[in-house]
């Protein structure tokens, strides 16, 4: 069965307090919405230093979310580790767990922007062993005991709901991300549909004697927006799209992977791409027939600033038109 996801990152390109406050307020509406529409998963990510706002605190929106939302898991995918104190994580991340019954996942990476590493003066090249003491920190501190940690005994409580550990992987895109991940006994997350990596990954976990999984991406995965009429979404609203993409465009080096990268330069190089796709009802449930297990739907509704009544439309129409040929649902009452 395909897993279903929302997307936020809650860019605003002509925010003022009062618009970009309304449209946190109708991302958390929405999650709950998916929550009860039987969605899987609301999926955020971390970045500094964007004009547009992006999303510089996922922790607090993944706690924003969770307290509205029953069932639905949390995605933090990802996490930039190195600019976090460990300690502090280890604090939030227990909490959060706690106090959501298990449904926060974090996917920590070490992204690729040195630019968010200068705003927080972190040592853009301290980022590898930034990561590996704050990996090694956190499993130390849910265990609940003292430990070790840059030359003191500490001791961090409370201990997660989470047995052994709230659910924590290792993203990346690289053989480095890999190994740390393997080394630790720790799930690994590529960026990417990157299955040569996924067998170095198994090869690392064979060597350190340790037990993990991966969880690749498919080759397909698009960022959809749902409507009834595509072309005019495309006409009236393809700017949002586009402007996503070139902020990811401009950010992503050449040795940088990822499921989310175009080339387009237009509005109408991006449809034709298929990065970001609008389709209707009918074409999302085709696209996810054709995917079987294998199909992630990945809704953004408010992607690059779209219009938040233009996300509730998309996001509506995933609910009562697509979910019910997914999973057998019932069209959801809640609106």
């Amino acid at each position: 069965m395909a897993v279903t996801v929302v997307r936020f990152n809650l860019v605003d390109p002509a925010a003022t307090p009062e618009t970009l406050s309304r449209r946190y307020r109708a991302a958390v509406e929405m999650a709950a919405y998916a929550d009860d529409s039987g969605i899987d998963t609301v999926q955020t990510e971390e970045h500094h230093a964007s004009p547009d706002g992006w999303l510089p605190s996922p922790l607090v929106f993944a706690g924003t979310v969770l307290g509205a939302t029953r069932r639905i898991a949390v995605t933090i995918a990802a996490l930039i580790g190195p600019l976090h104190d460990p300690l502090r994580l280890a604090e939030d991340i227990a909490v959060l767990d706690l106090a959501s019954g298990g449904r926060l996942v974090t996917v920590a990476g070490i992204g690729y922007r040195p630019e968010e590493y200068a705003a927080h003066g972190v040592d853009w090249h301290r980022r590898g062993r930034l990561q590996d003491e704050l990996l090694e920190t956190l499993l130390a501190a849910w265990t609940g005991e003292p430990f070790a940690f840059r030359g003191r005994t500490v001791q961090v409580r409370p201990v997660p709901y989470t047995r052994p550990h709230p659910l924590l992987l290792v993203g990346g895109s690289s053989r480095a991300a890999a190994r740390r991940a393997a080394r630790l006994g720790l799930p690994f997350f590529p960026s990417a549909h990157l299955p040569e990596l996924e067998a170095y990954y198994h090869a690392r976990l064979a060597e350190y004697g340790t037990e993990g999984w991966c969880l690749v991406p498919p080759a397909e995965v698009p960022l959809l927006h749902v409507a009834e009429d595509p072309d005019r979404v495309w006409a009236e609203h393809g700017s949002y799209f586009l402007r996503e993409a070139r902020t990811y465009a401009s950010w992503q080096g050449s040795g940088i992977r990822s499921a989310v990268r175009s080339g387009a330069g237009t509005v109408e190089e991006l449809r034709a791409e298929g990065v970001y796709r609008v389709l209707t009802p009918q074409e999302c449930v085709a696209f996810a027939e054709a995917g079987g297990d294998q199909a992630s739907l990945v809704l953004h509704p408010l992607c690059g600033g779209m219009p938040v009544d233009e996300g509730w439309s998309s996001l509506r129409l995933f609910a009562e038109r697509v979910l019910p040929s997914l999973k057998g649902l019932s069209r959801p009452d809640t609106f």
